[in-house]
């Protein structure tokens, strides 16, 4: 049987991954050169999307590997901007995709 989504999840996870983000990526810029993320950023981008959504996870209680594969998934559309040139198109698309996986990962039995 389908379930259903936890829109209020939904809502909480997009903008706690949005604003840990946000936050991470101005503490980052701030303290790092921008070389730093010519040579490096291959690793920091998709380690801090990972730390914000274990943050997410954490805060509104879901289960930890699933909502580290979803934001594995999720990250997907950035990667598909980055490869395309365009570094921040998918960020957008993949903070509403990880928002809804957290919504659908809270009806499951095991967040519930």
């Amino acid at each position: 049987m389908m379930r259903g989504m936890d829109r209020d999840i939904a809502i909480r996870a997009a903008l706690l991954q949005g604003g840990s983000l946000a936050v991470l990526a101005v503490v980052l810029a701030i303290a790092l050169p921008r070389s730093f993320f010519e040579d490096w950023g291959w690793a920091a981008g998709p380690g801090v999307w990972a730390l914000c959504a274990a943050i997410a996870a954490s805060v509104l209680r879901l289960p930890l590997i699933p909502a580290l594969a979803g934001a594995a998934l999720a990250g997907i559309p950035s990667l598909v901007g980055v490869l395309a040139g365009i570094h921040w198109i998918g960020a957008p698309l993949g903070i509403v995709l990880f928002g809804l996986w957290c919504g659908r990962l809270a009806m499951t039995p095991a967040a519930a």
